[in-house]
């Protein structure tokens, strides 16, 4: 996995989240507490969501194959939905189980400070895996809000730790307020609210990993700012007038495939326009390094086939997406 999936941030979260969980299962057996026990399922499931990306990300590497010509990119998107399966079902549905759960049958905490003091261990510890996963993210967004950076991310990996560390933050003050209330006021039941507040959280992030890795795998095209890096180096002005048509996939999280219909001029040479492509592609890779995989076919561009419709499907002559080229 590259430096761009953030290997540190998840590596930091995997080491965070088993510590986390033993102390607080720990915490459960000595005080029953039902959000030390959801708390306890849910850094679990972190750990092994962890685990899945690194898996997702040595997978990933694997070299192309005449069955898999394109390589194995997208396992990096597989694994990241699954992760967004494992924290819907193992760590939302299961704490609003148990908030349910304690709520119909609610029991006094025992041994109030294990619960108390593993939290405040809990929100220290997540604290600093929350912050190497902003860092590292700082790296990549440049400009963008926070919400554009997960939405507009092609590696799952970083969105993946920032939403599950933020999550994770959420959950423990939850359920230290509602351990601390149920202190407080002598009834269970407050712990069991927070239980499933707990879980209404998980839910919710979970659904907005599963949509956007489902977006991902369907196939994103390159973002603005290397669209139109690639159509600035495509067109040379002199082989190359313009482009016709242009389509671009993200193979995986750093490859992506560009295929484009450029225009030439009618009276060039095979070997002019073999040239200009080769010359074509040799500006893409310069300005989109991730732009490895590059298909371009020649074409006359025809005013006569672009005035027919705006459709570039119906009409692969036209009409050019830089017209004041031609």
């Amino acid at each position: 996995m590259s430096a761009s999936g953030g290997t540190k941030a998840i590596v930091a979260a995997l080491g965070a989240n088993l510590a986390i969980a033993a102390a607080k299962f720990v915490a459960f057996a000595f005080s029953g507490s039902s959000s030390m026990l959801a708390e306890g399922v849910h850094s679990l499931a972190d750990s092994g969501n962890q685990a899945l990306l690194l898996v997702g990300g040595k997978k990933a590497q694997r070299e192309a194959t005449p069955q898999h010509p394109f390589g194995y990119g997208r396992e990096r998107y597989i694994y990241a939905f699954l992760v967004s399966i494992v924290l819907f079902s193992v760590g939302g549905m299961f704490a609003v189980y148990e908030g349910y759960e304690k709520i119909k049958h609610p029991h006094e905490i025992e041994h109030w400070y294990w619960p108390v003091g593993v939290l405040v261990f809990a929100i220290i510890a997540e604290s600093f895996s929350f912050r190497t996963a902003i860092k590292e993210s700082n790296e990549l967004r440049g400009s963008h809000s926070w919400s554009q950076f997960i939405r507009r991310s092609k590696a799952p990996e970083l969105p993946v730790v920032l939403l599950e560390d933020f999550g994770a933050l959420i959950g423990l003050v939850l359920a230290l307020g509602g351990v601390g209330i149920a202190l407080l006021t002598g009834n269970g039941v407050w712990d069991g609210i927070g239980t499933v507040c707990i879980g209404v959280l998980l839910i919710l992030i979970a659904l907005v990993l599963a949509a956007e890795t489902k977006s991902l795998l369907l196939g994103e095209s390159a973002g603005p700012e290397d669209t139109e890096k690639i159509e600035a180096a495509m067109v040379d002005g002199v082989t190359v007038t313009g482009i016709i048509h242009m389509r671009t996939l993200h193979l995986g999280p750093e490859e992506l495939l560009v295929a484009a219909k450029i225009a030439v001029k009618h009276d060039d040479t095979a070997a002019q326009v073999a040239s200009a492509i080769d010359a074509a592609e040799s500006r893409i890779r310069t300005a989109v390094p991730i732009a490895r995989v590059i298909y371009l076919e020649p074409d006359i561009y025809s005013e006569t086939e672009a005035a027919k419709g705006p459709d570039r499907e119906a009409t692969p002559g036209g009409p050019s997406q830089s017209p004041a080229d031609h």
